[in-house]
């Protein structure tokens, strides 16, 4: 006898004939005398077999005997092969699991069978189907002979019957735009080796499959033992992405010294994290879950991204369209003052003119000494009206009514200093009496005809508008960018892509942006506001001036000139490009709001625009404008997070919108004249009783029911 191989309980000794001979055995004798008490003759013996690729072994195992399987294959540097090992467990209730060690040269890969993988609340599923691919580390020879064991072990007494299997895997190295297909399950992941060509920095990873469930998650991990590619430790390295139908992940090559990379497949035990339904299971202690089938079949293809000159045509070809809006409004801006210029130089060469050469003008009641008078009238023709006068106190001032207006003192109005005007002036309406006689003696009336409240404090009013926005867009904004830059700097320390989960399959990264391509799209918003607070600018800027020089025009004529919207126009303007180019660096479901938020701010402000151009007295408030969009940001947010699956939600909001929109559609059918009070449901039904059931009759304003039901079926079937 030369060796020995006998263990107790697991305990292996091997002892050969050398001096301490009789030394071994008694400390053979003495551990097992202290750990069992008494001396035991059962031993479990070691079985190694010579295997071979793509045999399938039925053997059993007990607690008394262990079979390792010797496998080897031939390495080369040139070519990675694939190596898969498939377990199945054939005894349906075993008294305890069976232990599989795969022993590498350079890893070793463990895991037991039926395998326990662990869902939300601690919930267990067992699988007794266990597929792994073995990791392949690089060899320095450009061939060579190597070997692995296979060893399978339990310490249960009752045999336990297995099946063992042992591949090679076909297509584990992926070829570039070539696609290939597998089958994965919780128990049984795949993952395969990518090698970057020359010339190619950039890749595109995508994985796809023809069914949203069971939930599954690709992940980019770096050449290296061991490989996760379970579902409980697939998020401990590298990049991963949890996907249903389609996910993808941009992978470059300065973040892999070796060229190489894997990309691992792997489906999840439960559905939740992907949206899915989580099914109720009865929580008892140590309870094994069946998990059912959740195979899927996923195809993965690797294509190269865009590269450097792409992106410079891309950025040359954006800039080049939205500067080509800075250059056509230039150019419009010195053809207009061109033309003006011509208008002035005319009009003064009129006033120059001879007696003689004046006639015609001054048969038609034009002074060529009044330049600016020959422009109001051209565009108040009718101010001389041959109406008679009925009023007594226009009798005296004959058919002038409208030009002899004391102009100067509308003129050092306009030149007061606005801090000096108050609040409570712009309900004074006292003129009103004597200017009366300016709206009966017009043939044809302007809105600025009707406008009698001080233009000073409507100005000052319209300002808080443009204050009001520039100090939301400061404070939203500087969380909004700080939060978005904590989000990125997760992304890339952490590899985690599901806080940004939206864009990556279009995603075009540039240095630490992952979306470089989705904020290049923004620069729209920013740019075209930029020139439209510029516009506006030049507006007020010569409106300021004319007002200056007291020009008839800019005092009399249009409507009353506010720059305050507009001013809050292009800010709304610009800061949705801002933020909506935040959102679109790292896009998912809770930050949605800051794509929308200005949007709603951009939609309000027009409506006011428009509103005022037509209504110049009627001024809201800022501060109830900005707080109506508020509520209205405040109830989208609320959509957005509690909204998703919940139909309780659902149920209550579309109860408030039906009732709101009626409340609404009362409001303007009876232009305001109705009571929203206790007694509303009595009315109700007496106006149903009367109108309805007691005699038939149609309502009252045709055309505004029509108009109000169409409204509400729109609002409705929303």
């Amino acid at each position: 006898m030369s060796n020995c191989w006998r263990s107790r309980r697991g305990t292996v000794f091997s002892c050969g004939f050398e001096p301490g001979l009789f030394s071994c055995f008694g400390v053979l004798l003495l551990t097992t005398h202290v750990l069992y008490g008494e001396a035991n003759t059962n031993t479990s013996v070691v079985v190694q077999k010579d295997a071979q690729f793509d045999i399938t072994y039925l053997d059993t195992v007990t607690s008394e005997n262990q079979t390792i399987y010797a496998f080897n294959h031939t390495v080369s540097k040139n070519k990675t092969e694939g190596v898969r090992v498939s377990v199945e467990l054939l005894s349906e209730r075993p008294n305890g699991p069976v232990l599989f060690v795969v022993r590498q040269k350079q890893a070793v890969l463990s895991f037991q069978v039926p395998l326990i993988l662990r869902g939300l609340y601690q919930r267990k599923y067992q699988y007794t189907q266990v597929g792994r691919t073995l990791c392949q580390p690089p060899t320095l020879a450009l061939s060579e002979m190597q070997f692995f064991y296979v060893d399978v072990s339990t310490l249960s007494t009752s045999g336990v019957h297995y099946q063992l299997r042992v591949s090679r895997v076909e297509s584990f190295t992926l070829q570039t735009d070539k696609k290939f297909t597998f089958n994965a399950t919780p128990s049984q992941p795949q993952f395969f080796k990518y090698v970057f060509p020359d010339g190619e920095d950039t890749v595109i990873v995508k994985v796809n499959s023809q069914k949203n469930f069971p939930c599954s998650v690709m992940s980019i991990q770096d050449i290296q033992c061991p490989v996760y590619d379970l579902d409980n430790n697939v998020a401990f390295i590298g990049m991963y992405q949890t996907m249903t139908k389609t996910g993808a992940i941009t992978v470059q090559r300065k973040d892999f010294p070796s060229n190489s990379f894997y990309v691992v497949v792997v489906v999840k035990t439960e559905d939740e994290a992907c949206g899915g339904p989580l099914k109720f299971y009865s929580l008892l202690p140590d309870e094994l879950l069946d998990a059912g089938n959740r195979s899927k079949t996923l195809d993965v293809v690797v294509s190269p991204a865009i590269n450097s000159n792409v992106y410079i045509m891309g950025v040359l070809f954006c800039l080049g369209i939205f500067l080509s809006f800075y250059i056509l409004t230039f150019l419009v801006a010195c053809i207009e003052n061109k033309r003006l210029h011509r208008k002035r130089a005319g009009l003064l060469k009129a006033a120059d003119m001879s007696p003689a050469e004046t006639a015609p003008l001054l048969g038609k009641g034009l002074s060529p000494a009044s330049p600016y008078e020959y422009g109001s009238f051209a565009d108040n023709g009718s101010t001389m009206s041959s109406e008679p006068v009925t009023d007594s106190m226009a009798s005296a001032e004959t058919n002038d009514g409208y030009m002899e207006r004391p102009l100067d003192v509308v003129g050092r109005c306009r030149q007061e200093s606005l801090s000096s005007v108050e609040e409570d002036d712009y309900d004074t309406l006292a003129d009103i009496d004597s200017d009366k006689n300016i709206v009966r003696t017009k043939k044809y009336l302007c809105v600025s005809d009707l406008a009698r409240k001080d233009k000073r404090v409507l100005n000052k009013k319209y300002q808080i508008y443009f204050w009001n926005i520039a100090t939301i867009a400061v404070f939203y904004a500087l969380p909004v960018i700080q939060l978005v830059i904590t989000y990125q700097t997760v992304v890339n320390v952490t590899g985690n892509q599901d806080i940004c989960y939206y864009n990556f399959l279009c995603a075009h990264p540039l240095g630490a942006l992952s979306s470089f391509n989705n904020i290049l799209s923004n620069l729209g918003y920013v740019m075209l506001g930029l020139l439209f607070l510029l516009i506006v600018l030049q507006r007020d800027i010569l409106h300021n001036r004319a007002l200056m020089r007291n020009d008839t025009p800019a005092l009399e004529c249009g409507i009353p000139k506010h720059f305050g919207l507009f001013y809050a126009m292009g800010t709304a303007l610009m800061m949705e490009g801002l933020l909506s180019a935040c959102y679109h660096v790292c896009p998912n479901y809770t930050n949605f709001q800051f794509d929308t938020s200005f949007m709603y701010m951009i939609a309000g402000l027009c409506m006011l625009k428009l509103y005022q151009k037509r209504h110049p007295d009627i001024n809201a408030s800022a501060y109830s404008a900005y707080a109506c969009l508020a509520a209205v940001i405040f109830f989208s947010v609320l959509g957005v997070v509690f909204g998703k699956g919940n139909t309780a939600f659902w149920v209550v909001f579309s109860v408030i919108h039906i009732v709101a929109t009626m409340l609404l559609s009362t409001q303007l059918y009876y232009v305001g004249r109705w009571r929203l009070d206790s007694g509303i449901l009595r009315r109700i039904l007496y106006v149903i009783y009367t109108d309805c059931i007691r005699q038939c009759s149609g309502p009252m304003y045709i055309d505004r029911m029509v108009l109000l039901v169409m409204g509400n079926i729109v609002n409705w079937s929303l």
